[in-house]
């Protein structure tokens, strides 16, 4: 297991995924954050199913920083359910891995 977890988080608009990558990586939470967009989602809300346009935040974090991770993208986050799903990333390039766990966290230089 490398430690690192892949957390993603869809937006309302671009913007509001920007806003919430920024804010991870600022606080150091994550290391990396990549917004793509725009993507059509589908799901069933209040007993309706719907579709909305939506943008996609991925964002690269550790196991430690997952729960930390999630209570800010809540906090900041415009929807009153945001989708926010973590997943533990299994292997990858050595070196990109390291990095992740280099930047994470406090007290990690800037």
């Amino acid at each position: 297991m490398s430690g690192v977890v892949q957390v993603t988080v869809t937006a309302g608009d671009e913007e509001e995924a920007r806003r919430l990558g920024l804010l991870a990586v600022e606080r150091r939470l994550v290391a990396c954050a990549q917004v793509s967009g725009p993507i059509t989602s589908t799901f069933r809300w209040r007993g309706e199913v719907t579709s909305a346009v939506e943008w996609l935040c991925v964002m690269k974090t550790t196991t430690e920083l997952v729960e930390p991770l999630v209570g800010a993208l809540r906090e900041a986050h415009g929807y009153e359910v945001p989708e926010i799903v973590a997943v533990p990333v299994t292997g990858g390039d050595a070196d990109y891995l390291a990095w992740v766990r280099a930047e994470t966290g406090p007290g990690k230089p800037g």
